[in-house]
């Protein structure tokens, strides 16, 4: 299964709380910070909701 890989570009100053709540749910803790998550609808959904603030790669698995 392909992997996502999550980077927090730009800094969550002066948005709605929820977008706030969805960076940390998706595990950032600082600005520039990368996180990796399993590629699934929910991530998609969160990312989706966030998209202006963060940037994402697609990591296929080479186990194909």
């Amino acid at each position: 299964m392909a992997r996502l890989r999550i980077t927090w570009v730009k800094s969550d100053i002066g948005y709605e709380k929820d977008q706030r709540r969805t960076l940390k749910a998706l595990g950032f803790r600082r600005l520039q910070q990368t996180v990796e998550h399993e590629d699934s609808p929910a991530i998609r959904g969160m990312v989706a909701k966030v998209k202006h603030l963060v940037r994402m790669e697609v990591i296929e698995d080479g186990a194909a």
